[in-house]
């Protein structure tokens, strides 16, 4: 039998059509979480039927849509499940990029703060953090065996909001131009939610998605002030 690749799936979950990744090492049979939310049960027990043991979960950012939480910020009542409602489940560690830590409070050494280009073994596999900020101050991309988990920070043929508290327009565009920008067109790009569907490459992206093809830093600003953006 020949050397299993990375394990990754894909679950489409909650209203907003977010993507929550299972993403491990098929012999070593452990896999990690990206965003845990909206159906805590779902994600456990497709890591269980799938024979894999949930190490750690790892969050793009914090907005409540992606980790769970109440959803009185948001004007609503009631709360998405998620981190906490998983680490009640499965005990792991939970990464965020050290500059969103706050806004996950009461996780104590259950929570390990990141930054960029640091990295997490899974099984065979090592998992880099890419800080990609401009959604959020702690934004941040995951890239393991050439798949880029992008969080709301790249969509297909979008990208994340920018008018939202601790948005940054200018840092979005350096994170799509530069930061992304500088991986190679082959890797492949899975998002964290279902706007333009499940996948696609960064080389497509670059054609072909117009937040990564602003010739200049003002002319992304000038459009961004707009806010013709995807939800995100």
């Amino acid at each position: 039998m020949g050397e299993q690749g990375v394990y990754l799936k894909q679950l489409e979950l909650g209203p907003m059509q977010n993507f929550v990744y299972l993403i491990g090492d098929p012999m070593a049979r452990e896999c990690v979480v990206v965003d845990p939310a909206w159906e805590v049960d779902t994600i456990v027990d497709t890591a269980e039927a799938d024979g894999m043991r949930l190490t750690g979960a790892l969050v793009t950012h914090t907005h409540q849509d992606h980790v769970g939480g109440s959803l009185a910020s948001w004007g609503m009542p009631g709360r998405i499940p998620g981190v906490e409602e998983l680490l009640a489940r499965v005990p792991l560690k939970v990464y965020v990029h050290k500059a969103e830590r706050e806004f996950l409070p009461g996780l104590g050494s259950d929570l390990v703060k990141v930054d960029n280009h640091d990295t997490l073994r899974i099984g065979r596999f090592t998992l880099t953090f890419l800080h990609t900020p401009g959604h959020t101050p702690g934004s941040q991309c995951f890239l393991v065996d050439d798949r880029l988990v992008s969080g709301d920070t790249l969509f297909i043929g979008s990208c994340g909001r920018t008018d939202l508290p601790g948005s940054d327009p200018a840092e979005m565009y350096y994170s799509l131009t530069q930061r992304l920008g500088a991986l190679p067109d082959g890797t492949l790009l899975f998002p964290g939610h279902n706007y333009g569907g499940p996948s696609s490459t960064l080389g497509n992206e670059k054609q072909q998605n117009p937040f990564m093809r602003f010739a200049s830093l003002s002319e992304f600003l000038r459009v961004m002030g707009g806010n013709r953006v995807t939800l995100g």
